[in-house]
């Protein structure tokens, strides 16, 4: 059946406008982040009239970017690695094996997607002050004690997102793998994983932007030493100033992780989202 007129010309507009609004604020940033401080506070001009990358080499010296970097880094991926760890594991006994509570057991993974995060704030700072208090472990302030912090609203929709792929995948695959001799540990990583690549990689990208760009429990749950790149570029505000092209620059910066890890498992993200939709 042919496309209507009116239809192409409403989805042409549509995907104008679409593009528009993505392009424009990026546009935007990009030229602040070139522009000298002077010219960012003036009157905005969609065509500069100097350019400069000096915002992309002082903002590692007005704030410790590096190290809020580092910082980032190693939480993100932290929060990734041990998401994907907990969920594959608590993902396939849900999806291959029947027990008692196992209905249940996914019912609460998902509910815990109701309640807003800030929920979890206080008790979680108080859980950790007492932790340290009693036992000299440190998780208030620590990259470990934020890697915890982020599993808590991470690893439940992990699992039950790797739930839903692992039941698209065939059991026979695994019955297979056992009939050879490997154990059910070996069929999940022999068998079950290459197959499951996709979602993996989905859930991956999940966990590590959630633990990447979070604020909320980065900004309470983090001192000097351990402060992330999202609570981090806050100091580019003073109390007589605001840095608003290192800002932009740093934010262009901070971005390119995300970029470079959504563009390389791109082939796999639509399929790992929408995994278990349709069986």
């Amino acid at each position: 059946m042919p496309e209507p007129r009116w239809f192409r010309v409403l989805r042409v507009v549509g995907l104008t406008l679409l593009t528009l609004f993505t392009l424009v604020p990026l546009y935007v940033m990009v030229t602040s982040a070139l522009k000298p401080l002077g010219d960012v506070r003036d009157r905005f001009q969609w065509i500069p009239d100097h350019l400069t990358f000096e915002p992309f080499i002082d903002m590692w010296s007005t704030i410790d970017l590096a190290d809020y970097f580092i910082n980032s880094a190693i939480v993100a991926l932290g929060a990734a690695l041990v998401s994907l760890t907990l969920a594959i594991l608590a993902a396939y006994a849900v999806s291959r094996y029947r027990f008692r509570g196992r209905n249940g057991f996914r019912i609460v993974v998902l509910s815990t997607q109701m309640f807003p995060g800030i929920l979890f704030l206080l008790p979680l700072y108080l859980i950790y002050a007492t932790i340290g208090r009693y036992t000299g472990i440190e998780l208030y302030g620590s990259h470990l004690g934020l890697i915890v912090t982020y599993l808590t609203f991470s690893l439940p929709f992990a699992i039950w997102m790797m739930v839903g792929y692992f039941d698209t995948i065939p059991r026979d695959l695994d019955e297979a793998a056992l009939i050879d001799g490997a154990s059910p540990i070996g069929a999940l990583w022999r068998v079950v994983l290459p197959a499951a690549r996709p979602g993996i990689a989905a859930v991956g990208i999940y966990a590590f932007m959630t633990a990447w760009g979070e604020t909320l429990f980065a900004s309470i749950m983090t001192d000097s030493d351990s402060r992330t790149l999202a609570v981090g570029l806050r100091e580019y505000s003073t109390e007589t100033s605001v840095y608003w092209n290192e800002v932009m620059a740093a934010s262009l910066v901070v971005s390119i992780p995300v970029v470079i890890g959504f563009l390389a498992l791109q082939r796999y993200l639509a399929q790992g989202l929408t995994a278990g939709a349709v069986k």
